[in-house]
């Protein structure tokens, strides 16, 4: 395989197809053409901005279209990008700002309620995209003294996610060119992404989902059509309006369109394919979406964000009699892709035959920002014994990463039967659930605080959280989790006398969600 920058898997098909429709948002529409002038000229931008070689660059911004044209010219600069959630609280945009040291950042119009507090604490530089300024950089401009293209190090970051952590702060996950090079590689032979691909775009940039559908389609030449906020909560009008082939986002969205009464027979025929993945896919999410969709291919596909987005994929057969009935009625997530390796250990970590999903390969990333973090999360298999990484050696390519995902072989498929830690996904987003307890220890009244994820009626789950100690108006305990994300906040506080432990005194979260459901 020859490794590609993630900015090549863009310009590659802006010279093969520059008539091609490269972004369509809105009323907007762009070729690879104009969106490539643009992003030329905001490079030049930012490389004024900064005075000095630009390592690492924020995007503040949801989904539009100068997100989109920074997130390309950051790259052409041989930058790292790294998304900053706008719905995040202004403390965790600046404390993941801070972690890994930007040198500017981006704001627009979607920046959010916090832009302002950002831009007087980040400390770094801000390119402001805000109004309409930006649409100068549509026309050229031969003020601007374009850079060259840098060709960076494939072992480089090419972006920086921060995903939720177990201590209270957010965890820094570099994914190199080279990893996201392999990704790309094979997805794009498995979602048979071409110069016709009308791609949906339903993730933020802050959710490495975007990755697949922003540099898949764009590396086949296709057209990224941008889903706002009620198009993806009403997927089939979306889809129809915008003649999609190619769909990308989480299961909980068919029902979505299900309550809505929206997925009649035959109401999606653009589809050509669907990709659901973040949370269980069921067969009763399969039903419902290929009698709509029924000229689409259905993948469900698995994967960490600390192995570039998605490790497995399961095409799911056209004849639903040769459907795998898994023991938990969840569509199998597929082989592992063939380039990478895996082992499944039990509790003792033990090669077992359903356990803990451990990945290496050229799409594992190199290890998390902060060294500490890796410390626990990786293993050496050497002669069927298995050592956990305790940081006083260097991390290399031989150890394994652990997922903390359970899975487990049944009918010749992986099968996902769950986390094995306390790690949960809430609307696609991974969630920590220890983050949210330590945000609730802070208060001084609080002995003891767990969250656990209660079953909700429309097939998501919402977060709980009990707690020990003086009982504390629910205002206040709003207040305790208010700097968290939104999805991050529990939907209930339940203040209690005791909590449920198991024999050997841990907590058992089990009988807690039992007792909570049978009152």
């Amino acid at each position: 395989m020859t490794n590609r920058s993630l900015f090549d898997w863009f310009r590659a098909s802006a010279q093969a197809y520059p008539d091609n429709v490269a972004l369509e948002l809105g009323v907007e529409t762009f070729t690879y053409r104009e969106l490539m002038g643009a992003v030329e000229q905001v490079s030049a931008v930012m490389r004024t901005a900064h005075d000095g070689v630009l390592q690492r660059v924020g995007l503040m911004t949801a989904r539009s279209v100068p997100g989109y044209i920074a997130y390309l010219a950051a790259l052409r600069l041989g930058a790292t990008v790294v998304p900053l959630n706008p719905a995040n609280p202004s403390a965790r945009n600046l404390d993941i700002s801070a972690a890994a040291e930007l040198d500017l950042t981006m704001l627009d119009d979607t920046a959010g309620d916090g832009a302002a507090d950002y831009r007087t604490r980040a400390g770094v530089d801000i390119l402001d995209l805000t109004g309409d300024g930006w649409r100068r950089y549509l026309r050229p401009d031969s003020t601007l003294a374009v850079p060259q293209v840098v060709e960076p190090d494939p072992d480089a970051p090419a972006y920086l996610i921060f995903t939720s952590g177990t201590t209270g702060r957010p965890k820094g996950v570099p994914v190199t060119n080279t990893n996201v090079s392999a990704f790309l590689t094979e997805v794009m032979k498995r979602y048979r992404f071409g110069p016709t691909s009308r791609g949906a775009q339903t993730f933020e940039m802050s959710f490495d989902g975007s990755i697949l559908a922003m540099f898949g389609t764009w590396g086949g030449g296709g057209a990224v059509v941008v889903a706002q906020r009620a198009d993806v909560l009403a997927p089939v009008k979306f889809i129809n309006t915008r003649h999609l082939t190619h769909w990308m986002s989480v299961p909980s969205l068919i029902w979505f369109a299900k309550r809505l009464r929206a997925l009649g027979p035959g109401s999606m025929p653009t589809l050509r394919l669907s990709s659901f993945g973040g949370e269980p896919l069921t067969l009763e999410h399969i039903e419902a979406w290929t009698a709509a969709a029924t000229n689409t291919t259905v993948i469900n596909c698995y994967g960490p964000s600390e192995c570039a987005c998605i490790v497995t994929a399961y095409e799911v057969p056209s004849d639903p009699s040769s459907l795998v009935e898994t023991s938990n009625r969840s569509v199998p997530i597929g082989d592992v892709f063939p380039r990478l390796e895996y082992a499944l250990l039990d509790a003792d970590l033990r090669p077992a035959e359903d356990g803990e999903l451990c990945v290496r390969g050229d799409q594992r990333f190199p290890g998390y920002l902060d060294p500490a973090d890796n410390i626990g999360r990786f293993v050496s298999i050497v002669d069927g014994e298995v050592e956990v990484y305790d940081g006083s050696a260097p991390l290399t390519a031989e150890h394994w990463y652990r997922t903390g995902d359970r899975v487990r072989r049944e009918a010749g498929e992986l099968v996902h039967q769950g986390r094995v830690d306390h790690q949960v996904k809430v609307l696609g987003n991974r969630v920590e659930l220890g983050e949210i307890e330590s945000a609730l220890r802070r208060h001084a009244a609080i002995a003891e605080a767990v969250v656990v994820t209660i079953p909700a009626v429309d097939g998501e789950v919402d977060l709980h959280a009990f707690y020990l100690g003086d009982p504390i108006a629910e205002d206040e305990l709003s207040r305790l989790v208010a700097e968290l994300p939104r999805y991050m906040r529990p939907r209930g506080f339940h203040h209690r006398e005791e909590i449920p432990v198991t024999d050997n005194g841990k907590v058992d979260r089990r009988r807690l969600v039992d007792g909570f459901l049978s009152r």
